[in-house]
């Protein structure tokens, strides 16, 4: 529901005085417009009109409650206030902690983060870690292309003739019907033994390479066998990698001719329904196939071009869309008298996830009418490529036209627009099951250095809409040594489990001669990647020096992030990279958008900014200020980043050298560490240590109380100077641990918590300590154990004061259930300690409040009694009283409201139950009133990386989705039969299996997919900050008879909003309802975005032109009829059930590839 305008409520600074009585309530109060101690005049509309309520007068002796003076609540906001400092003051023990500290100053030193010397560190690391890498690369490159260049291809080569590990074996071995097939069956695959490798994640084998084809390309070509046979050799170079550099991940040779070759070998992780891996659709494989690239894809739609020849088109194009990759730019457009964009993009726009999903969309809306005009479609594509007044790729230009075929050559466009320089490929796709003369398509094509294909059926439509790559491969081989650059892509989710990683790639290039004196081959063999787990980048760099809320970032040339502590993808989809912008995983700002800029153009700078930030649980936003300080990691396309708040330019360093390390002892001997046992818990209080890397063989667990014992034990055997351990981490916990045991002994043993209403007390440490005290309160502590992590911690190091903190909504107890389980409210403020010049906050202290309690001190401290003992003022028939948040509770609403705009205390039982939700559901046209009267503002996000439930499918029927079905008239019209339409028929049946989107999913398969459960999506969140109103406020909520005063409040040093206000006479005034929860969305509008792009840069190097480049192959393949006899026998074979033995699929590359 859209929010409504800020439309009502009227405010002033003075007392108000009594109007008008209602039944059994008294008069009721308005402010006099005319009267000057009202203060200023308001806008009578907002207002009763005065003459009304001359007759509403209150009648002389009748009992008169009136509306609390402002002087009287905020005289109740100075009593809240104390007693929220009194309590803090005595039990949070931030001055005790602080001379804690002070006194076991011989026990740490206090270290300086130096920004630019950190962040150039980690540049320097990274490009270290990524170079060793890189050499790897070039090894494998190298020893490939010689290696192929030294093969000799074979005519008669068998299967049996090639023996290597087929990673799908095993899957494809597997009976349908739950039996195996019996093993070693196919001679040429090998059976190999695997061992568990916590490094990959996986079942591996060192001693082999492993091999996956994908399903639709026949293992038995002779092309494969060839690739197969010269490819072996890699695996010594494999093996020899890893040797030098043991921290090697997966080792990948991807062949355009679709085969994939990685090492070590381990079984493919294929899915439940039909592998669709292809090697030449990776990110990774794009990127370093080719040159970025312009592309306008043109699509006739002409009345000829209908039912099955549309819907190939259709397929088509969205297989094209995801051969690019966001360094690449396109626009799509169909034709026929005239051409039109099939999106709302009227220019080239960045290919990127969200923009290639519109234009798949719209695509599906394209409807065949009209006559055919090849010019009208070019000129709009040439118009598109000359347009400069956009961001482009600015590298290889093409047009891409899918049609059914036609008589006119266009050579008028062409001479016009793209020679004699011929800077524009044109590739030229007939699609379908025709008799046309497809010599026009073909001259386009051979005339503008592209190429033609055929796409008869469905089976066709993957392997020849990715095959333009190894022309655009040509330039690139032909410059040789100069092309040979390693770049390193996107961040995106393995295919075999590793998680998310990023990849550096090189083409290998074919060096072979057709014979002495001939010009050399220009196609491209393939492309050689190493993977980089993002995890291993993120082990060098700092953290816990950095606090809870310092952190490093990366990005690449697209401002994409590759490290970021946002980077949280909820669900991964292996064939798409994870595009999460810098100015998506933070709120977007200009002063970000400046530093991005300059991140991207390879700057370094620093600079100090005043931001928004989301809290860690996303409920919040914080005002905080931050430095950031960011240098270009050399030889790649990323920057790095370093994000500092002012309180973690220092840190402290536990120095136990002097007390602890001369013992030659177990750690377990110390005489801290007794404090971290389960014994002491009862007297000391309850110890969560933060689940960290202590120490290497430190065995981590979900469960803290685990965790801890397995830490216990591991101290057993180590001494505090053990190289297995963190000595950092491992000093600074147990500083940490008798720091806070000493707060203990000195604050909390000796006090009553029940005296004040309080459920705990505790303290939380940058050095990885939560102790919650007493023992008995660790039952029903529901937070994070890691500090760094847990959203009270991180938001009282920003902000200054107390911060309240209420239980989520969603694990609210009933009001029923109050009465036997306690609820509580979290209090928590940073403990800042100053040593000399220096200042930091190393640990949070805070207290849990008893919610039922504290509901009925709120009442007597906003009202007019000064102590829960004393008698409540009773108003007589001829006096007059001011109404207050206990006696008159049935009347007056009195609530505390946390910045955030949650409930954490009314004066209401019936409310108790709803502390921590969202204010609005509890009073929604008091909150608006908030909002509009600038008590709160808003901030709109949106999150692309939530996972959502699946859409309930439209059609539940078993039968295919979008299959031709022929008609009456069709089988009676000859020319139907004497087409290929029955083969392209059973081969839509065939492949349609493959291609899924062609089929509704089946319901019970779906249901037991994780895949299918959950589906990434875009998530829009709301949330609401105080704004800029810091007074006491009065205000009337103008709604004619239900109109209702409120006063608020800010309380001061916390986070707390203060209001008071009558209580709804009628629902007459309910107006929209402010949202907060998130909700899901489809994101900004992409139309408006593209006109706007954020800046990028694209890859230095561009290979697009090269004058020896030999463009005479270019697709001249003859068009045949099909045998009238073969497809009888295919309807036969379709009929009956029998499936046609498998054929070899070569492509139209492959004689070139006869080595």
């Amino acid at each position: 529901m859209a929010v409504p305008a800020r439309t009502c409520g009227a405010s002033w600074p003075g007392p108000v005085r009594t109007a008008r009585p209602w039944p059994g309530r008294g008069p009721r109060p308005f402010p006099d417009p005319r009267d000057p101690a009202s203060g200023p005049a308001r806008p009578l509309l907002l207002l009763l009109p005065p003459l009304l309520l001359l007759p509403l007068l209150t009648a002389p002796g009748a009992s008169a409650y009136s509306f609390p003076q402002q002087h009287t609540m905020q005289h109740w906001a100075r009593r809240l206030e104390q007693e929220i400092d009194g309590v803090m003051r005595i039990f949070g023990g931030v001055q005790q902690l602080r001379e804690i500290y002070k006194d076991n100053r011989n026990l740490f030193e206090v270290q300086e983060n130096e920004p630019q010397k950190l962040v150039e560190k980690v540049a320097g690391d990274i490009e270290s870690l990524l170079d060793r890498k890189v050499q790897a690369l070039k090894r494998l490159a190298d020893a490939a292309e010689n290696f192929q260049k030294a093969h000799r291809w074979q005519d008669n080569i068998k299967e049996e003739d090639i023996i290597y590990y087929d990673a799908k074996a095993d899957a494809e071995l597997d009976d349908p019907e739950g039996e195996d097939v019996e093993r070693g069956s196919k001679t040429s695959t090998l059976r190999l033994d695997f061992m568990e490798d916590p490094n990959f994640k996986n079942k591996v084998n060192y001693s082999y390479t492993a091999v996956q084809i994908p399903t639709d390309i026949y293992k038995g070509s002779t092309v494969i066998l060839n690739e197969l046979n010269w490819t072996e050799a890699l695996e010594n170079v494999f093996i020899e990698n890893r040797r030098q550099d043991p921290t090697l991940l997966w080792q990948v040779f991807g062949s355009a001719t679709g085969v994939t070759r990685y090492y070590p070998a381990t079984p493919w992780r294929a899915p439940k329904k039909i592998d669709l891996y292809d090697v030449r659709r990776r990110p990774w494989y794009i990127q370093g196939a080719s040159s970025p690239k312009d592309m306008v894809i043109i699509v006739d739609v002409s009345g000829s071009v209908s039912g099955l020849t549309l819907k190939l088109m259709k397929t088509s194009v969205c297989e094209m869309l995801d051969t690019l990759s966001d360094d690449d730019y396109v626009n799509v457009a169909s034709f026929n008298e005239k051409a039109q964009p099939v999106s709302c993009f009227t220019h080239l726009v960045q290919a990127n996830v969200r923009n290639k999903k519109v234009f798949k969309e719209a695509v599906q809306g394209m409807v065949a009418k009209g006559t055919t005009g090849y010019k009208a479609g070019f000129e709009y594509a040439f118009d598109q490529l000359q347009n400069s007044n956009i961001t482009r790729a600015n590298c290889n230009k093409m047009i891409m036209m899918f049609t059914d075929g036609g008589e006119d050559r266009v050579q008028d466009v062409f001479e016009k627009y793209n020679w004699p320089n011929r800077t524009v490929r044109v590739f030229t796709f007939s699609v379908g099951q025709h008799n046309y003369d497809v010599t026009p398509l073909q001259w386009m094509a051979c005339t503008n250095k592209g190429y033609y294909f055929e796409i008869p059926s469905i089976g066709a439509i993957r392997i020849n809409t990715q095959e333009y790559l190894d022309v655009l491969g040509r330039p690139m081989v032909l410059a040789g040594k100069e092309a040979k650059q390693v770049q390193w892509t996107n961040v995106y989710e393995d295919a075999l489990g590793l998680g998310l990683v990023v990849t550096g790639t090189l083409p290998v290039f074919n060096l072979t001669q057709d014979g002495p004196g001939e010009k050399k081959n220009q196609l491209i063999l393939g492309v050689m990647g190493i993977d980089v787990a993002l995890n291993d980048i993120k082990r060098l760099t700092p953290n816990y020096t950095l606090g809870a809320n310092g952190y490093v970032f990366a990005i690449d040339l697209n401002g994409y992030v590759l490290l970021h502590p946002n980077l949280k993808p909820q669900t991964t989809n292996f064939r798409e990279p994870v595009t999460l912008d810098f100015l998506d995983a933070e709120l977007e700002d200009e002063n970000k958008e400046e530093i991005r800029r300059s991140m991207i153009d390879g700057n370094k700078g620093h600079k100090q900014i005043r931001t928004l930030v989301k809290s860690l649980d996303e409920r919040y936003i914080d005002e905080v200020i931050r430095n950031y300080t960011w240098v270009p990691i050399r030889s790649t396309n990323y920057s790095l980043g370093l994000v500092l708040p002012p309180y973690s330019t220092f840190y402290l360093q536990a120095n136990l050298s002097d007390q602890i390390l001369q013992v030659k002892l177990p750690i377990s001997k110390l005489k801290d560490f007794e404090f971290l046992l389960p014994s002491s818990f009862e007297s000391e209080g309850h110890v969560f240590i933060a689940p960290r890397e202590y120490c290497k063989d430190l065995n981590v667990s979900d469960n803290n109380t685990e965790f801890l014992k397995n830490f216990i034990e591991l101290m057993e055997k180590v001494t505090p100077d053990s190289k297995q351990c963190n000595n950092f981490l491992l000093h600074n916990l147990i500083l940490d641990t008798g720091i806070t045991q000493q707060l203990v002994e000195r604050v909390w043993r000796d006090q009553d918590l029940n005296t004040y209403s309080l459920l705990a007390v505790f303290a939380a440490t940058d050095g990885g300590i939560t102790r919650v005290f007493p023992n008995k309160a660790a039952e029903d502590w529901t937070e994070n154990p890691e500090p760094f992590n847990a959203s009270f911690y991180r938001r009282s190091l920003d902000n200054h004061g107390y911060v309240f903190k209420p239980p989520h909504q969603d694990s609210l107890l009933r009001p029923l259930e109050l009465e036997n389980d306690t609820v509580g409210v979290l209090v928590s403020t940073a403990v800042e300690l100053s040593l000399g010049r220096r200042t930091l906050r190393p640990a949070v202290v805070g207290v849990k409040l008893d919610l039922e309690a504290w509901a009925e001190k709120f009442k007597v401290l906003a009202s007019n009694r000064t102590h829960q003992d004393q008698p409540q003022k009773q108003c007589g028939p001829s006096s007059h009283c001011e109404m207050d948040c206990e006696v008159n509770n049935e009347d007056l609403l009195c609530v505390l409201i946390d910045d955030g705009g949650f409930l954490i205390l009314s004066n209401q039982n019936h409310q108790w139950d709803q502390v921590g939700r969202f204010f609005s559901e509890v009073d929604a046209n008091l909150m608006l009133a908030l909002y509009n009267n600038s008590f709160y503002t808003r901030k709109e996000s949106y999150d692309y990386q939530a996972a959502c439930a699946p859409q309930p499918p439209g059609n539940l029927g078993a039968a295919p989705r979008g299959v031709f079905v022929p008609t009456i008239a069709d089988f009676l019209n000859l020319a139907w039969w004497t087409s290929a339409a029955a083969w392209s028929l059973f081969q839509q049946l065939l492949y349609g299996l493959i291609y899924h989107s062609w089929f509704q999913a089946d319901p019970a398969e779906a249901e037991g997919s994780p895949e299918t459960r959950e589906s990434s999506c875009v998530m829009k969140q709301t949330q609401y900050y105080f704004g800029s109103v810091n007074a006491s406020y009065n205000a009337i909520i103008d709604c004619g008879n239900c109109s209702r005063l409120f006063h608020a409040q800010r309380l001061t040093n916390t986070n707390l909003l203060f209001v008071v206000a009558e209580k709804p006479l009628c629902s007459q005034c309910e107006a929209g309802r402010l949202l907060q929860k998130e909700t899901h969305s489809d994101g900004p509008e992409q139309c408006e975005l593209v006109q706007r792009p954020r800046y990028r840069r694209g890859p230095h190097i561009c290979f697009d032109y090269n004058a020896t480049e030999d463009t005479s192959d270019c697709g001249r393949g003859a068009s045949f009829p099909p045998s009238l006899g073969v497809l009888v026998s295919l309807q036969l074979l379709l009929l009956l059930g029998l499936p046609p033995r498998p054929q070899p699929q070569v492509h139209s590359f492959a004689a070139s590839r006869r080595l």
